[in-house]
């Protein structure tokens, strides 16, 4: 096996440099690096991770390698690398398998070369690291602690397996922070999704119909920030209280099958597939553009819809054009992939420090229990989260009240009354 393969080892210096600025950005984490570095909860651990391979997950495992971890690191998505970030990390001894336009082949080929670390903790983005050794290396079962789940979508398939009894080894479901998924999910997607399709297409967002499907964390951060563009947003939920939320914050909401009539662009954050079909697509405005910010490339039925295009071309890097029978012209960001990703950089580092302290506590949480946690998905305890967040309000200068005395016992008590 190879020690790397990325797009270009020469790139390193770019890569360096972007980690640096990241790093300047990512306070939190910073103080836990300066933390795990003394204490070395992970010495002598091998950690696999399938993360998109950014400059602020190369800020993660550098913290990871301080406390004493050597990392194997795959992409979780063929288009999310960052190809000087990958060459930087090589440069730094990370074993990376990573570049931007990986074929599927090279993809899944890249995720066996991480497990054949055998690792002793995973980091998934997707539960694709997850699903690989489940599936067809049982036999590294043994050596592993635990792992950790970053996303929403990974998270819906580790309860599956837990579901079905089919999970083996403890999964931290580091999305189900409060810093987490209010946080990265709300405000990172929001702000990187718009990022995305402005530098795709250039995409003027005042005065047009944006529809949204999916009203989760993520839904919730790009509808705020298409509305904070001015753009009339349109809503699309299955889930009846996420529907009600969406309502009562003002958009619009309606079925698919009505929206694609109205919408000029098009967002998909739900984490399930075919969600826009050609059903869909045929009643659609002559230039409509369609967007997916969900994990897997599945939201978007780019195969169905290019199966019954008359034509189709790529018209910029990440901008696809299709046209349909009725001669209107569609046009697909990012072949349908993370456009936040594919087309920018990702969420910002402020944002990703959050999520990233997460990561690390919850590897320092999986070695402290080693052996004591089930084979199921798991929560961090509240108090990690409260600290996280206390790391984060300390970097940005802010100080918040205490309780006193007097008030904690008041809250405590059941015998105040009016």
């Amino acid at each position: 096996m190879s020690e790397y393969e990325v797009a270009d080892p020469m790139l390193y210096e770019q890569g360096l440099k972007n980690i640096e600025l990241a790093e300047g950005q990512m306070g939190a984490l910073m103080e836990i690096r300066g933390m795990v570095a003394k204490s070395r909860p992970f010495e002598a651990l091998r950690i696999a991770m399938a993360l998109h391979v950014t400059k602020e997950t190369a800020v993660l495992i550098r913290t990871l390698m301080d406390g004493g971890a050597e990392v194997w690191i795959t992409g979780c998505n063929p288009l999310s690398t960052q190809d000087e970030v990958a060459a930087a990390l090589v440069k730094e001894g990370v074993h990376v398998y990573a570049k931007k336009g990986e074929t599927d082949k090279e993809y899944y080929g890249y995720l066996e070369s991480v497990v054949a670390c055998k690792p002793h903790i995973t980091i998934d983005d997707g539960c694709d690291l997850v699903t690989l050794i489940h599936k067809k290396h049982p036999e590294l079962m043994h050596e592993i602690i635990g792992g950790c789940e970053e996303t929403t979508t990974g998270i819906i398939r580790l309860r599956a397996m837990e579901k079905d009894m089919a999970l083996r080894y403890p999964v931290v479901a580091v999305n189900d922070n409060l810093t987490k998924h209010l946080m990265d999910n709300y405000y990172g997607t929001g702000q990187s999704t718009l990022d995305g399709i402005m530098r795709a297409v250039n995409f003027m967002f005042a005065g047009k119909t944006a529809v949204v499907a999916g009203y989760g964390s993520c839904g919730k951060g790009v509808s705020m920030r298409l509305k904070g563009m001015g753009s009339n947003v349109i809503v699309c939920e299955v889930d009846p209280f996420r529907a009600l939320q969406a309502v009562m914050d003002g958009f619009r909401v309606m079925k698919m099958d009505i929206a694609c009539k109205l919408g000029d662009i098009f967002v998909t954050v739900t984490g399930d597939l075919n969600v826009i079909t050609y059903n869909h697509v045929r009643y659609m405005k002559d230039g409509a553009i369609l967007v997916n910010s969900g994990h897997f490339d599945v939201e978007i039925d780019v195969k169905g819809i290019a199966k019954k295009a008359r034509s189709h071309r790529r018209v910029r890097e990440f901008m696809d054009e299709y046209i349909m029978p009725s001669k209107r012209r569609l046009y697909i960001l990012a072949e349908g992939r993370l456009v936040n990703l594919a087309a920018a950089e990702g969420h910002p580092s402020d944002v990703m420090s959050l999520s990233f302290c997460g990561q690390v506590l919850a590897c320092q949480y999986l070695v402290e229990n080693k052996g004591k946690l089930e084979p199921r998905v798991h929560k961090l305890p509240e108090e990690i989260d409260m600290y996280i967040s206390r790391l984060q309000l300390k970097t940005m200068g802010v100080e918040i009240d205490k309780l006193t005395a007097e008030q904690v016992k008041y809250l405590e008590s059941w015998e105040e009354g009016t």
